[in-house]
């Protein structure tokens, strides 16, 4: 092929073409690594070269490499998909519908999930050494966009020797992947699940992103984007930008019902700015645990991603004509899926999703799940989104050719 060499961590995989070498990023346990050694051009004009993009892989890839699933983690998400997470020590984040048995059924799929470009867990990211410098990008590191994450993620695919993928899923900056992928490379992926998504950021969720960074940048430890050549971290500014973005997960019904005006931990009001309430308590909590596994660059940066993505624009701002393949509809299979209390990617903008697909006769399901548990409801038990997903592959899968199976919520 031309364009990569692979270096492989201590963690198996399903075909293994070539000798395993222990990888080590960041001080953290080796992994699983594709090292792209050509040249690739980035959005803003950049070519990237040399860098490395971290993956994991889950069950077995068949004979005909017809069975691969690519997952598109969110903003905050890595490739420890399931079996926990070596650097964190937590569960993967989602085991609930990964694995063996799973509506992603890894006795029957084989699931693969990287780092997005300009990550924090591997793949090159504003944590990594500047070849011109030898010292950490820092801001310095390109500015990426969806469309860079996703071509870096086709050449990973591609060095698998997987010419089409049985199918893409993601959830929220996942699911902008999911369609980027579908947009650019229809020939490539059988089928898309993009989850509580939209077809571009919109103002409000722009705003919300600027209120994160200027967090960040606002910190006195962030040190212009630098500190990490003085050994500092801007932990606070972090932390409230991910409280801040932490709310707009969850429904207000959720918050109330988990937290009312509960006091934490003390009868009456202190009269001061302590954690008075169980919520308070909770997001500084949320804070605090997610500096200890981000940088804060690699925040403003895929953050900023999100911001610039907007899939009508790369198409005269006329969002059906992303759905066109050689002036047809797109080959590939549509399962839409929105959350009835997601107040950050309402149904709304997945209909318009729906809507564009339509307008080119292409072929799409729709679901609205209803739930009150939020944007966050994709990542926790909801039986509706786990059937549903279940059905939708098991579809896919008799169209392609493979053995369908059965399946019932545990």
């Amino acid at each position: 092929m031309g364009l990569v060499t692979l270096t492989l961590g201590t963690t198996p995989m399903a075909t293994e073409p070539f000798a395993p070498e222990s990888v080590a990023d960041h001080g953290h346990l080796p992994r699983i690594r594709l090292a792209v050694s050509r040249p690739m051009p980035l959005d803003c004009g950049v070519m990237l070269s040399d860098f490395p993009v971290a993956y994991q892989t889950y069950g077995t890839l068949n004979a005909d490499r017809s069975n691969a699933i690519l997952l598109c983690h969110a903003l905050t998400g890595d490739q420890y998909v399931i079996g926990g997470n070596p650097v964190t020590g937590k569960p993967g984040w989602w085991e609930i519908m990964v694995g063996p048995g799973r509506p992603i059924d890894t006795d029957r799929f084989f699931v693969i999930c990287s780092n997005v470009l300009g990550g924090c867990m591997g793949t090159v990211g504003p944590m990594d050494p500047d070849p011109a410098t030898g010292r950490p990008y820092g801001i310095n590191f390109p500015v990426i966009t969806i469309g860079d994450m996703v071509r870096a993620q086709k050449l990973l695919v591609e060095s698998l020797g997987i010419e089409q993928l049985f199918c893409v899923i993601g959830g929220s900056m996942g699911g902008m992947q999911v369609l980027q992928w579908a947009s650019s490379y229809p020939e490539a992926v059988f089928a898309a699940v993009p989850i509580a998504t939209a077809p571009r950021h919109s103002a409000q969720n722009i705003a919300f992103g600027e209120v994160g960074r200027q967090a960040i940048m606002a910190d006195p430890e962030w040190c212009g984007g630098a500190y990490l050549l003085s050994g500092r971290r801007p932990e606070a500014g972090l932390a409230v930008a991910r409280m801040a973005a932490h709310i707009t997960y969850l429904s207000e019904t959720a918050l109330h019902r988990k937290f009312g005006r509960n006091l934490q931990d003390r009868p009456a009001f202190t009269y001061g700015f302590d954690a008075d309430f169980q919520v308070e308590s909770y997001l500084r909590y949320q804070g605090s645990a997610f500096v200890d596994r981000f940088d804060a660059n690699s925040y403003l940066y895929i953050t900023r991603a999100m911001d610039y993505f907007d899939l009508a624009a790369e198409h005269g701002g006329v969002l059906p004509r992303a759905f066109l393949h050689d002036g047809r509809a797109t080959p590939v299979r549509f399962c839409v899926i929105s959350f009835s209390s997601d107040w950050l990617f309402p149904t709304t903008v997945s209909r318009e999703i729906v809507h564009g697909l339509n307008a080119v006769a292409a072929n799409v399901s729709f679901v609205e799940v209803t739930t009150d548990k939020g944007h966050d409801a994709f990542l926790l038990d909801e039986p509706e989104l786990h059937q549903v997903m279940h059905g939708f592959l098991d579809g896919c899968a008799a169209h392609r050719g493979l053995p369908r199976r059965r399946w019932a919520p545990r």
